[in-house]
């Protein structure tokens, strides 16, 4: 395997880059529908193009298989539909109003924010990418985009190849680790998307807070899978390990701890011990299986396997520095470090639940997630999740597949973030909706009331609606 040494980029130069940024928004140039498509078809064109070069960067970075670059065709597809619909997006808006205001014209222009920046993370790295800069491209933003120092090949892919597809004066990419990252925070940008942990986010957040800039974060937590008594268990363990596995569990919606109902803890392990044989007969260390990104990470994860009270069922060997297999663990209770943070590897804890209320109140009580997964065939356990849980998004009988549904936002709610992405929700990201209204001169005779010095009937025909009769709420 070759080990791609990223190239970064130099301090003095990211100041450079942003005005160059900032002065071809000023000037007008990303306004224009027709600029605005070309852009964003050259993303499907990068994608299409590229294909195999972004693969085998991917897997020279963890070790994905081919078969988990679903991310690729989603950024093409989004692409493409961004470009057919960038003029319904872009339509000004006429709200509804009173008659008497109707003359005003009042509408709303979706109109572009600025100069963007978009800090992307390592595991889904051109999802992570190209879904918020299909938005600011359809919003007419200039963007720049601070790829991971984890994934150095596809970080340096995506250097040497966007001048290639696009306007190098309106879009470029900036390498770098803490050192970069420090100065980009320092500059003034209209608004920052920033995709990764809880600790770096508090930190982008101080840096925006100083410019006032608005911000979008996501973040992800502890995803829970909560199994209602009346499903197929066996269905169940397939579509966990399958959402678990993908990635080496390093996907900010990889379901992270499973609340078992009463009975079910060992017809749950014996699935989840046949699928495990079904996904990977010669072993998962054996095949392929995921990377951990960086070895810091790795042994956190090992760190965790040694110190859980839980007892290992299926899986826990290591290798190296690099991997560890899919791991599902059980009788993890509550104080148990598997429970303290967002896990981000293979590792499944089995908590065991008296029922589906204590159920509620463990997710309740932990921080919101970005996702959260039911099995379920209840509507009345539909609605109670859907009315007293809090979350990014709320699956029921999958894992992971909500994101793939291009017309849903992407994002998540307290300490999995704030804002979204995807599809228009991108669009919607980086576009400023501005009210218009023209009040027109002919319209005078009827404003001659507003003037001072205010007379007695002025006030009263001015405060008429206050003792005019509320209607009925129902």
């Amino acid at each position: 395997m070759t080990v791609v040494q990223l190239q970064f980029t130099a301090l003095d130069e990211i100041s450079k880059v942003h005005e160059r940024l900032r002065k071809t928004f000023e000037s007008g140039i990303t306004r224009p529908l027709q600029y605005r498509r070309t852009q964003l078809l050259q993303i499907a064109h990068f994608i299409q193009d590229n294909w195999k070069a972004i693969e085998d960067a991917i897997i020279s970075d963890y070790g994905r298989s081919r078969s988990e670059m679903s991310e690729l065709k989603t950024v093409f597809d989004h692409a493409i539909h961004a470009a057919q619909d960038l003029e319904e997006w872009s339509k000004p808006e006429k709200p509804k109003v009173e008659d008497w205001l109707a003359g005003w014209d009042p509408t709303i222009y979706p109109t572009p924010k600025g100069t963007v920046l978009i800090i992307s993370p390592w595991n889904a790295p051109y999802f992570t990418t190209f879904s918020p800069l299909i938005g600011a491209m359809a919003a007419g933003c200039t963007a720049l985009i601070k790829p991971s120092e984890l994934c150095p090949a596809t970080s340096q892919l995506l250097a040497d190849l966007f001048p290639k597809y696009f306007d190098s004066n309106a879009y470029a990419v900036v390498n770098g680790a803490v050192a970069e990252a420090t100065r980009l925070l320092e500059l003034k940008w209209d608004h920052i998307l920033y995709t990764g942990a809880p600790k770096v986010a508090r930190i982008v957040a101080a840096a925006a807070a100083k410019h006032l800039t608005p911000l979008t974060l996501e973040l992800g937590g502890k995803c829970p899978v909560l199994i209602d008594d009346d499903v197929d268990i066996d269905l169940v363990a397939k579509r966990v390990l399958y959402g678990k596995q993908f990635i080496a569990g390093q996907a900010c919606i990889s379901p992270d701890y499973v609340l078992v109902p009463p009975g079910k803890m060992e017809t749950l392990i014996a699935a989840f011990k046949k699928y495990y044989s079904t996904f990977w007969p010669k072993g998962p260390l054996n095949e392929g299986y995921s990377r951990i990104i960086a070895p810091h990470h790795h042994a956190r994860l090992k760190n965790m396997l040694e110190h859980t009270k839980g007892d290992i069922v299926l899986g826990g060997e290591i290798e190296g520095s690099e991997r560890i297999a899919p791991t599902i663990v059980k009788n993890v209770p509550l104080d148990d470090i598997l429970m303290e943070e967002e896990i981000f590897g293979p590792i499944l804890p089995l908590i065991q639940v008296s029922g589906m209320e204590e159920a509620l109140n463990i997710v309740k009580e932990l921080s919101s997630p970005l996702a959260i997964y039911v099995f379920t065939n209840s509507e009345k356990l539909k609605e109670t999740l859907l009315n007293s849980t809090a979350s990014g998004a709320l699956c029921f009988n999958d894992t992971l597949s909500h994101a793939g549904v291009r017309e849903l936002p992407f994002g998540g709610i307290g300490e999995s973030g704030y804002g979204c992405h995807g599809g228009k929700y991108s669009f919607d990201t980086f576009t400023h909706r501005r009210s218009y209204a023209n009040v027109p001169p002919a319209g005078e005779p009827f404003m001659a009331m507003r003037y001072p010095p205010c007379k007695d009937e002025v006030y009263q025909a001015l405060t008429a609606p206050t003792r005019a009769e509320i209607p009925k709420p129902w």
